[in-house]
């Protein structure tokens, strides 16, 4: 028996789509354990993972690899001190060591907190206080290292482990290797707690967003029927090592498919490297933000062999009609988008056998009781926008526990039996969802809601604009007007006709009443710490210009 038949039951329908998958839930299920051990004990020879650096470094590792090197590492970070319970902050990034510490802190049944290498000190003494860290294991030379070092939290049993000799630390390559190969089983329970993830969101502090050990069982559905990956194939995911789309996109679901995953470590994203990655390591499934796939367009994708991909999925943003279009037409694959927060497992995708529509985020997985609801509460009808909402009691595998230390946040988003994403979307008659954008920033002008994406992917298509945020701003009469703050192409300068041409370029393409009446050109635009666009900045400096221009 394979290993995702372990933990799954699936039924087809005529033909061959997935109309039911109901995963085997068992107590004391230990990802490391279980899944990661299990494939080292049946196939130790087996590829899990190949570490890629940005110079050309290269770091190949079996699940017996695997096994070892998280064992000892998990009886080091015992000698220390580590229990089960205890939250440990990593800020590792890309480095192989990430994952190796990641399985050996499922192991001992302690909390695994991700976090950046660049963060601040500020940064640094909010996630230690608010998640009562007792750890930190850090890259030497970072930002991270040095935030910690600073911070100086009486909540920390030791400074930390490094990569790399630092005054006053441990160095984890010098003493981890002594550590014995042997460990003794811990018993975890799947309710008890495994990851912390801090989401910096769009606006106010980062939520603490609480997972147990269910957690990664719930990414097998998506690993299998959306992105698509094989046991003898070799997945790749463009993404930070401290984001949730890291332990979906490239650890839980792959190694529930006993496939190998690809961990590219770079400084700097380079479009061009990708494909280069593509080609040499023969990727056959790949999950990349529509970003990144929008910056792979922009090279000569021809001079690359892209033949070995055999499928493609996109997730973190929407995805535009424009860049589905031209994907399909350079390669032959359909982006297969998907619907998923930090908070949950995908909820929403187009899962193999799915012929897509552009624009669609597809439809609710067979897993799930996904529905869009208005402000009452009540089932929207096809063509109504509502809010998309998951049905969490009893709650499903992969949906958070809540947010940590936080009631009243957690009450607020577990409500009347649901849980409410703050994500807007309408679907059509045949029950695919389009997806609007966060509740906060649908825009709400002369009794219309306006969807910013809409006219984001509009304003997209114009060659003079690189990149744009649309959002609304008071308006008197109309309640609100829809402005778009835009990045220019090389090439382009700000001018009153351009912008002329950028609003009747929208109106062309959409309902009047839609169009941007006020553009503003910018250098950049606001983002999180993982990327994604601050609508709430652009508002924020909209209503209180004052406040605005003093802080900058």
């Amino acid at each position: 028996m394979s290993m995702h038949e372990k933990y799954a039951e699936e039924r087809y329908g005529e033909n061959g789509e997935l109309t039911c998958f109901r995963l085997k839930e068992t107590e004391t299920f230990n990802f490391g354990y279980d899944v990661a051990d299990e494939i080292a004990r049946s196939s130790p020879q087996r590829r899990a993972m190949v570490w890629r650096g940005q110079t050309g470094e290269e770091v190949t590792y079996t699940f017996a690899d695997v096994k070892r090197q998280s064992d000892r590492t998990a009886n080091y970070l015992k000698s220390l001190g580590i229990r089960k319970g205890d939250t440990v902050l990593v800020a590792l990034n890309r480095q192989d060591q990430f994952w190796i510490v990641a399985i050996a802190l499922h192991k001992l049944g302690a909390i695994l907190l991700p976090a950046d290498v660049r963060m601040t000190r500020p940064d640094a003494e909010y996630r230690i206080k608010a998640a009562r860290v007792k750890m930190a294991i850090c890259a030497g030379q970072s930002a991270a290292a040095d935030a910690v070092e600073e911070a100086g939290c009486p909540s920390l049993a030791l400074k930390g482990i490094v990569n790399g000799a630092r005054p006053g630390w441990h160095s984890f390559d010098e003493e981890v290797p002594k550590a014995g190969e042997v460990l003794a089983r811990e018993t975890t329970r799947l309710s008890e707690p495994m990851l912390l993830l801090f989401s910096s969101g769009t606006a106010g502090n980062p939520k603490m967003i609480l997972h147990n050990h269910g957690y990664p069982l719930s990414y097998l559905p998506a690993a299998k029927h959306w992105q698509c990956v094989k046991p003898e194939g070799l997945h790749f995911s463009v993404s930070e090592a401290w984001w949730s789309k890291t332990f979906w996109g490239e650890l839980y679901g792959q190694w529930l498919m006993e496939a190998g995953v690809l961990f590219y470590d770079f400084e700097r994203f380079i479009p061009a490297e990708i494909l280069s990655l593509i080609e040499t390591y023969r990727i056959t499934t790949l999950c990349c933000p529509p970003a990144v796939y929008g910056s792979l367009l922009g090279e000569d994708m021809e001079k690359y062999d892209l033949s070995s991909l055999a499928h493609a999925t996109a997730a973190g943003e929407a995805l535009s009609p424009a860049v589905f279009r031209e994907w399909k037409r350079r390669t032959g694959l359909s982006l297969m988008e998907g619907f998923g927060q930090a908070e949950t497992a995908l909820l929403i995708g187009n899962l193999k056998g799915t012929v897509p529509k552009p624009g669609s985020i597809g439809k609710p997985a067979p897993c799930y009781a996904v529905d869009l609801i208005d402000e009452e509460g009540q089932s929207c009808p096809p063509g109504v926008a509502g809010e998309i909402a998951l049905a969490a009691d009893p709650k499903p595998l992969g949906l958070m526990d809540g947010y940590y230390g936080e009631e009243e946040r957690t009450a607020k988003a577990f409500r009347e039996g649901w849980y409410r994403t703050g994500d807007a979307a309408w679907r059509d008659e045949d029950g695919f969802f389009f997806y609007l954008g966060r509740n906060d920033d649908i825009i709400r002008s002369s009794g219309y809601r306006i969807s910013p994406f809409e006219i984001e992917s509009v304003l997209q298509e114009h060659p003079a604009v690189l990149e744009c945020a649309v959002t609304g701003v008071p308006d008197e009469s109309r309640g609100q007007l829809v402005k778009a703050t835009v990045v220019l192409a090389e090439g382009y300068s700000p001018a009153e006709a351009l912008k002329c041409e950028l609003q009747e370029h929208v109106k062309s393409q959409t309902a009047p009443y839609k169009y941007p009446s006020v553009i503003e050109f910018v250098d950049a635009l606001p983002r999180t710490m993982s990327g994604k666009i601050r609508r709430a900045v652009i508002r924020s400096k909209d209503l209180f210009p004052e406040s605005a221009a003093r802080q900058s």
